[in-house]
């Protein structure tokens, strides 16, 4: 008799400690250690708004050390917005700069984010160096040496060639991706200025899936 009343108990208490767990897993539809499902994206949010926003789930989780989805590979690199560290971008004005690519990691460019604040202005690129900037958010404006302003909103781009002189500036925020390289000198061919925004752009046929070019 005590035998089998000892195994009631142990089968009782067994039972009362699994009941949260199958709680747990009643309540979700995936079962047990199934993640929250991401809260839906609002509307009103930037167009790129994820290039500079962790979109992690569980949301209690985003801040939380070393949970990224960045991969580093020998020829390739996925830096997350959750892995961004940003600081002050050599020689810019109120001007924080994330760097995403280095020629530290493999790579023959740099690709950084730049994130411009109230009365920013960007600094010039090395010697031989040609730059190329794509708006995801706010807006700046391209000044160049000869006189000549652009106004530049979000989708607008810009290719610089090297040793040409120019500043970006912002009266507000604005946030630039920014390729810079050493430039490759073909002969008989000068590369110009091309300012322009993807908007204004046709849509190219891309069937099936197109997949990213390493480095």
């Amino acid at each position: 008799m005590n035998s089998i009343r000892m195994h009631s108990v142990l089968a009782l208490f067994l039972l009362l400690l699994l009941l949260p767990w199958r709680s747990l897993a009643a309540e979700s539809n995936d079962g047990f250690c199934s993640l929250p499902q991401p809260i839906m994206e609002s509307s009103s949010r930037p167009l790129y708004w994820k290039v500079t926003n962790p979109t992690l789930s569980p949301s209690h989780l985003q801040d939380l050390p070393g949970f990224t989805r960045s991969v580093y590979k020998r020829d390739h690199a996925v830096i997350t917005p959750e892995s961004h560290v940003f600081s002050p971008l050599p020689d810019w004005i109120n001007t924080l700069g994330a760097y995403l690519i280095t020629p530290a990691m493999g790579a023959h460019f740099v690709m950084y984010l730049a994130k411009m604040g109230v009365k920013s202005k960007s600094a010039v690129p090395p010697q031989d160096v040609e730059r190329f900037l794509f708006v995801v958010q706010g807006s700046a404006v391209l000044k160049t040496d000869s006189g000549i302003s652009h106004q530049l909103a979000v989708d607008s781009y810009a290719y610089l060639p090297a040793n040409y002189k120019h500043t970006l500036e912002s009266d507000e925020t604005a946030t630039i991706i920014i390729f810079e390289r050493r430039y490759a000198s073909v002969e008989n061919l000068y590369p110009e200025p091309v300012i322009g925004s993807t908007e204004k752009q046709p849509l190219l046929e891309t069937p099936g899936e197109v997949s990213c070019t390493s480095w």
